[in-house]
């Protein structure tokens, strides 16, 4: 959600553009003169962006595709979609806007939104090419010192980073990225050179790897000791529905449970790392 770059801030300006409930709105109109469609019954309707791989796009070639195709089918429902690019005015032009009713991929303690039980848990990853020989596994590696680190700007890994003095040696990236650019460009970076270790979100990381010629070794970031909303490294991940759509998420907590196996399939073969789910994992614990 967006969700998809830099997830713990896209959980707090979530939680800014989903306040319409708190002031008792049951309906946003997005932008002036866009079409409402009237759904039918039998609709899976799903917000997703349309060129955001591993996540989404209009060929449903992403995870969140599939996971919302193993959804749909068991619920016997005719998938659909409302596209929208996943950043600022997201919510507000897809679910709230009432265009399309489920987000397969959502950060669990956003409190806009009703969540599902969590269905899988990933976090930030180190990145860096198998030829290095580097042996990268937490903050206090000494091969961090040796190269240039790529990393998000004003993301999570950017407090223990600073924390361990290693800012000299990084090159930021934008935080939303230019969509001239693959979602991935910061791998591709790595395999040509540019930057020597990427530390970047886990499905984008993962993904990416596991599509490169060259070799690329993918480790999860170690949780932070001090963490907070700016530090935390590992986020639990649910389905999303409006905070009034009780009815609905029961129906689809129920396909989920059904489906658990399947649904990590889908994340191991688009190497989206993935740790057992920390429950009642909030922001700050």
């Amino acid at each position: 959600m967006f969700k998809k770059i830099i997830l713990a801030l896209c959980v707090l300006n979530l939680i800014q553009a989903g306040s319409v409930f708190a002031l008792g709105q049951d309906r946003e109109d997005g932008l002036p003169g866009m079409p409402y469609r009237t759904p039918t019954e039998n609709e899976f309707r799903v917000c997703a962006d349309p060129e955001s791989l591993p996540y989404s796009n209009q060929k449903g070639e992403g995870f969140e595709n599939k996971i919302a195709e193993v959804l749909a089918k068991d619920l016997g429902k005719e998938l659909t979609y409302e596209f929208w690019l996943d950043r600022q005015g997201y919510l507000r032009n897809t679910i709230n806007a009432q265009r399309c009713d489920v987000i397969i991929g959502m950060g669990s303690d956003v409190d806009s939104l009703r969540t599902s039980k969590p269905y899988y848990r990933s976090g930030y990853v180190f990145v860096y090419r198998k030829s290095s020989n580097y042996n990268i596994k937490d903050w206090d590696a000494e091969d961090l010192k040796k190269g240039i680190i790529g990393i998000v700007g004003e993301s999570p890994p950017t407090i223990p980073l600073r924390d361990h003095d290693l800012m000299a040696n990084a090159r930021p990236y934008r935080l939303q990225r230019d969509l001239n650019l693959s979602p991935g460009h910061m791998i591709d970076d790595l395999v040509a050179g540019k930057i020597d270790v990427a530390i970047i979100w886990g499905p984008i990381g993962g993904y990416y790897a596991k599509q490169s010629k060259e070799p690329l070794v993918v480790v999860p970031v170690p949780e932070y000791k001090s963490v907070n909303v700016k530090g935390k490294e590992e986020w639990n991940i649910s389905v999303a529905v409006r905070k009034k759509d009780k009815d609905r998420m029961e129906m689809i907590q129920g396909a989920l449970d059904r489906n658990q196996a399947k649904i990590l399939k889908i994340l191991d073969d688009y190497g989206i790392p993935h740790k057992p789910i920390i429950s009642g994992d909030k922001i700050g614990n």
